[in-house]
């Protein structure tokens, strides 16, 4: 464990110290000061608003540092021939991809909980002179979502890693993660609109079969999107959050296994 650690910690340095990662911060600074503007523009749920934007915020420059700069990270090495070296040296396959998918945790960590305080900015001016009595809002159910956006950037790195144990290309991998996470986040609306109404009846039976398949073997992406509740401020209740967490984590190691499986038996070029 300690030599995958190892890996984890070079491949987070490497990826805090990629200068596509300080272009994104700035993209995600510049959006956080467009919420502060926008709330402006409503007359009620100003609160509402910025919570939702800046959780938003959150989730995409997030996504964009896994998809722009995580990807780059595996690619790196086969195309600089430096995955010779170290597979050379006393560490496994596995340890050496475990390594990579640690260090991608690491850079989501530190993003997350950077753009997560920072997040927190165009709350508080929106609280504070925007404020109405009616309006609801918790700030523990705010965090709380901010933590899920890390659960699902967590699930995000374990398909990269997936993905990247199968190609050495990296626009495939990109391709690949991104195709599905879209589809990890449109599979519960599709399968509630299949399943209720006029559309159960009118729907064909392998159309139904392949949504449920897709339900299924693509993760749950909406199960991690709490900014309805923390715009609201509505209660999360701690059987859903063991629950969801739990589903995360027995998906992210399901994905990872099946990554080291594959790379395992993977021939170099």
């Amino acid at each position: 464990m300690m030599r995958a650690w190892a890996v984890a910690l070079i491949t987070f340095k490497e990826g805090i110290k990629n200068r596509v990662i300080f272009g994104i911060f700035i993209i995600a600074l510049l959006l956080f000061a467009a919420t502060t503007l926008i709330t402006t523009l409503f007359m009620r749920d100003i609160v509402k608003v910025a919570v939702d934007l800046s959780l938003s915020t959150v989730s995409f420059a997030g996504l964009l540092t896994l998809f722009f700069v995580g990807v780059n990270l595996f690619s790196k090495d086969i195309d600089k021939r430096t995955i010779y070296m170290v597979i050379s040296r006393p560490i496994s396959r596995s340890q050496y991809l475990v390594g990579k998918f640690l260090g991608l945790l690491l850079l989501a960590l530190t993003v997350g909980f950077l753009l997560g305080a920072l997040s927190a900015l165009p709350v508080i001016m929106s609280k504070r002179f925007y404020y109405y009595t009616e309006a609801r809002f918790a700030w523990d159910v705010f965090f709380i979502a901010v933590v899920y956006i890390f659960i699902k950037l967590a699930i995000v790195s374990s398909i990269i890693t997936f993905f990247a144990s199968l190609t050495s290309n990296s626009f495939m991998t990109l391709v690949l993660a991104m195709v599905t996470y879209l589809i990890g986040e449109s599979t519960e609306g599709v399968r509630s609109l299949l399943t209720s109404g006029i559309e159960a009846q009118t729907v064909s039976p392998l159309l139904s079969s392949l949504v449920n398949i897709a339900y299924y073997v693509f993760p749950n992406m909406s199960a991690f999107d709490l900014k309805t509740q923390a715009a609201h401020g509505l209660p999360v209740s701690l059987a859903y959050m063991s629950w969801t967490a739990l589903y995360a984590l027995v998906y992210i190691t399901a994905v990872v296994a099946a990554g080291t499986l594959f790379f395992r038996r993977r021939e170099f070029p």
